[in-house]
This record gives C-alpha cells, sequence and structure tokens, in this order.
C-alpha cells in the first residue's frame, strides 16, 4: 500500500501544504510530493551533485518553468541540457518521442543519466516513453504541470505515444523515480485544461470513493477557483487512491482496468475527431455519461446518480453533450481496437453504484450504440 511520510518530517512550517506520499511497489518505491514552490529545491528530485540531466519540456511550459528549474539543478552542481518540443496532443508523436532520443543521443547521455518531463500528460508519456527506450532504460522525473498530469497521468508509470488509428497503443509501463507537483504551476493553467484536469478528479470518486464523490459536490467550486487547501487535498487524495490501485496491479492485468472509466468512449472520440480537439479530460467527461448510461441500459445504475455525475460535470466545465459530427456508428470501429478488448469482444468498465464498479466482458454492441446515443448530441 501507499504510505504517508509523518507530517512531523514532511510538513515543515514554510510549506504549511507540503504532502508526500511513498508508493511502495513489490520491488522498488518512489515518493510523489504534492506542496508550493518544489521547483525551487532540490531535496524534492532525488538528485545530487554530478549528475547529468536532460529536461523534456513544450512551447508553453518552457518560458514559464524551464529557466527555474534549470538554474536550480546547476546551483547543486548538476549538468543540464534540454529539448523543448511543440504542444498539444496532435504531437504525440514517434516524431516527438525520437526528437527527445536525438537529443539524448547528440549530448552523449548515458545509462547514469536523467530525463526529466516537465509539462503535462503529453509530454509526461512521450519523455517517460523515452526514458524507457534509452539504451534500455534510463531513470526519468515527472514534474507534471496540469491538473490532469499531477492526479492521473504522472503516477503509475504508463508511458506512451499515439498512433493515427489509436491513442496511447504504443508504450510501456516504466516508473518514474520521483514525481514533483508544484501547486503553484496550476496558475498558469488556462481555465479549459483546469476543468479538463476534473474530469479524472471526478472519475475516482465515481469509481472508487463516494464520500470524495459528496467531498468534490461541495467544493468543486474551491478547485476551480484554485483554492491552495482544497486543491492540495483533492491532488493528493487523487494520487493514494491511484497508487494503492497500480500497486496493487502495476500492469493492469485486472484491478488497474478500473481507472479506464469512459477511455474506451473517449479514446474513440479523440481518435476520430483528431488528437487535441477534444482535451483528453473532455472526451473523458462525455465517456463516463456513456458508460453510466450503458451500466443503467444493463440495469446496474440509476438515472439519480447519472444525473449526479451529469451535474457534478457540468459544475466542472465539462461537456456532458457529444460531438454532433460523430454518429453513434463511428465509436465502434475505435472501441474495438481498444486495449481492453479480448476475442473480438468489448469490455468496458461501467458504474454500479458511485464508488464502485465493474469491468463487463462480451456487452451487446448494441447497448453501446444506445449508450451513446443517450448522451444528447452538442
Amino acid at each position: 500500500m501507499s504510505t504517508i511520510i509523518s507530517e512531523d518530517i514532511a510538513n515543515p512550517p514554510t510549506n504549511r501544504l507540503l504532502k508526500v506520499l511513498d508508493v511502495a511497489l513489490p520491488d522498488r518505491n518512489y515518493p510523489i510530493t504534492i506542496g508550493t514552490n518544489l521547483l525551487s529545491h532540490l531535496e524534492h528530485f532525488k538528485l545530487h551533485a554530478g549528475q547529468r540531466v536532460l529536461i523534456a519540456t513544450n512551447t508553453t511550459i518552457a518560458p514559464l518553468y524551464l529557466q527555474t528549474l534549470t538554474n536550480m539543478l546547476a546551483a547543486n552542481g548538476i549538468e543540464v541540457d534540454s529539448v523543448i518540443v511543440p504542444d498539444g496532443e496532435q504531437y504525440k508523436t514517434m516524431a516527438t518521442w525520437n526528437t527527445i532520443l536525438t537529443q539524448l543521443l547528440a549530448n552523449n547521455h548515458t545509462r547514469r543519466s536523467i530525463l526529466i518531463a516537465l509539462g503535462g500528460g503529453v509530454i509526461g508519456d512521450v519523455a517517460g516513453f523515452a526514458a524507457s527506450a534509452y539504451q534500455r532504460g534510463i531513470p526519468f522525473i515527472q514534474v507534471p504541470t496540469t491538473l490532469l498530469a499531477q492526479v492521473d497521468s504522472s503516477v503509475g508509470g504508463k508511458t506512451a505515444i499515439n498512433h493515427p488509428l489509436g491513442k496511447n497503443m504504443i508504450g510501456a509501463f516504466y516508473q518514474p523515480q520521483a514525481v514533483v507537483i508544484d501547486l503553484n504551476c496550476l496558475k498558469t493553467l488556462p481555465p479549459r485544461q483546469l476543468s479538463a484536469g476534473l474530469a479524472e478528479v471526478i472519475k475516482y470518486g465515481i469509481i472508487l470513493d463516494s464520500t470524495f464523490f459528496d467531498w468534490l459536490e461541495s467544493h468543486i467550486d474551491d478547485l476551480l477557483h484554485l483554492d491552495p487547501a482544497a486543491m492540495s487535498y483533492c491532488i493528493y487524495h487523487c494520487c493514494k487512491l491511484k497508487a494503492d490501485v497500480v500497486i496493487a496491479d502495476e500492469t493492469e492485468q485486472n484491478l488497474r482496468a478500473i481507472l479506464n472509466l469512459g477511455h474506451t468512449y473517449g479514446h474513440a472520440i479523440e481518435t476520430e475527431l483528431g488528437y487535441g480537439k477534444w482535451l483528453h479530460g473532455e472526451a473523458v467527461s462525455v465517456g463516463m455519461l456513456m458508460a453510466a448510461y450503458a451500466a443503467n441500459l444493463l440495469d446496474k445504475f440509476s438515472l439519480t446518480d447519472i444525473d449526479r455525475i451529469k451535474n457534478l460535470l457540468s459544475r466542472a466545465g465539462l461537456p456532458i453533450t457529444r460531438p454532433s459530427q460523430m454518429p453513434a456508428e463511428a465509436y465502434l470501429p475505435h472501441m474495438l481496437r481498444d486495449k481492453k478488448v479480448l476475442s473480438g469482444q468489448l469490455r468496458l468498465v461501467l458504474p454500479t453504484q458511485i464508488g464502485k464498479v465493474e469491468v463487463i466482458d462480451g456487452i451487446d454492441k448494441n447497448i453501446v450504440l444506445e449508450s451513446i446515443k443517450s448522451v444528447e448530441m452538442k
């Protein structure tokens, strides 16, 4: 199980929001550190003088945080190189992956070098995959700068790139040596990106914790206004929920699949419309509603709870209508290429009550089509 580092040690007066979660995997541990001004303090990164790092970031994040992180590392005797790639889901590609690998090679980085992913989920996924492949694996550190990356993609070691035929179809399970979550990075996050991150937050309440869902109904406005105490608690709790699932099933043999609520539908939207047209969290928002309707059609989930989910998603600034340019039939080819499909049979994560889900095999395609049509078009 994940463990909490004692607050007497990890909560100094200079950073009352600091929280440390230890992810205790069978063969290794790593810390998730949550707090403010973390980019200015080496101790959170598990690095030391004399090491070499390559920071991978994007064109949006580089002007905001690259120099701060570079200066801190250099001041502590660490040699720093950097690579800046384009920003956006449409750049989560083999070409971007190759750009990072080329920079590692061009600067003569070795197996002892460390790759730091500074950015959102795209940077974390592509850089993590590059770290897994470079010289058959070098250490990497996640420094997520979006809410979605902080609560979801930076935790658990899933790394990947997209293919025109499917999202996240090429990648590896590869754990970081540390995750450093600086709450200050959320201050520069556009409102649409903040809402997209809240989709994954709400997902945790639906799949694992009804009490947390209740808390979100009471505090969603605090999160939208970046209230520090509410956001610190929210990110910590989401990371702990995910870490416990990952510890139980690191390579998604069974339990970890529940973290994909809404993703099979959502990935279909992202792939069909073109990566980046809908943000990942926006597609997951609609996907979770479709999954809820599928569960209702199977007499497993109530319309009352669907209304609760729909209301919370709407209050979070997320879409609750499906894209008008995508008929229901357009979802199925993408959904049948999903990683959870077994022997040509659809497997979906469906809620049975708020706080509990099941993975259901062999769902009839007519149920899937009806669940898609149950969500109104935009």
